[in-house]
């Protein structure tokens, strides 16, 4: 007899919008908590796993390290990047018991970039790669297609630090292939696109997009090249 933990469902959970959502649920991978909150079954977390292990194995492939950085992060670390304002209310924040203020990182561009000020002072210690797998926090304002969309997620980022601009192109590369391959070996329908970088900065930017209906992302291709953008980002 199984001990899996385990109930699988006959009918689709009323708030399942998107084919995804149902069968998340009625195959026993997630249990809604709260919206866009999800619990992991042990099924998903089997999965949540796998991915990560290809993942992982594509990143230390080009050198990547990973680490583990808190996603309780204080207010001056964005302060100084002025993303503190920037983000508006796509974010959580809470106060200590102090008056301190932090937000549930969204993202980890100031915090990795602080930890490399702080360990690395020569230029002789780049380029580096660090990488995590993580859970990250966004508020979004109408949570919709079960995980795809949800408030908290796992996320894996990744940032190199580099001497100029011959280094960072070829950083840019790496992980443009590493991604490709990730995608490749999870049997992922995708097209990557020009984009545009929004908050979280940069001069370039570019998103792999996998072509589904019950998408929010809008791309455009075109039939004479392989030029292809997101509808924020098209030239013209």
């Amino acid at each position: 007899m199984s001990t899996l933990f385990l109930r699988t469902l006959r009918e689709d959970p009323a708030d399942a919008e998107v084919p995804s959502h149902k069968l998340l649920v009625r195959g026993g991978f997630v249990r809604r908590a709260a919206p866009g909150v999800y619990s992991w079954l042990p099924l998903g977390k089997i999965v949540l796993e796998n991915v990560a292990a290809v993942v992982r194995e594509e990143m230390n492939r080009i050198g990547g390290q990973e680490v583990l950085l808190p996603a309780l992060l204080p207010r001056e670390y964005y302060e100084a990047s002025n993303r503190w304002t920037e983000y508006g209310d796509n974010v959580f924040r809470v106060a200590d018991r102090k008056g301190a203020e932090y937000l549930l990182g969204p993202t980890h561009e100031e915090v990795f970039t602080l930890l490399v000020k702080g360990e690395y002072s020569s230029y002789k210690d780049f380029p580096v790669v660090l990488y995590q797998i993580q859970e990250k926090f966004r508020d979004e304002a109408r949570p919709r297609a079960g995980i795809l969309r949800g408030r908290e997620f796992h996320m894996k980022d990744s940032y190199s630090f580099d001497i100029d601009d011959e280094g960072l192109a070829r950083s840019y590369g790496l992980h443009r292939n590493a991604y490709i391959r990730i995608f490749d070996r999870l049997g992922l329908d995708y097209v990557i696109v020009s984009a545009v970088s929004g908050a979280m900065g940069g001069s370039a930017s570019e998103e792999f997009l996998a072509e589904t209906p019950t998408g929010e992302d809008t791309f455009v291709r075109s039939t004479a090249s392989d030029y292809a953008a997101n509808v924020e980002a098209v030239r013209t």
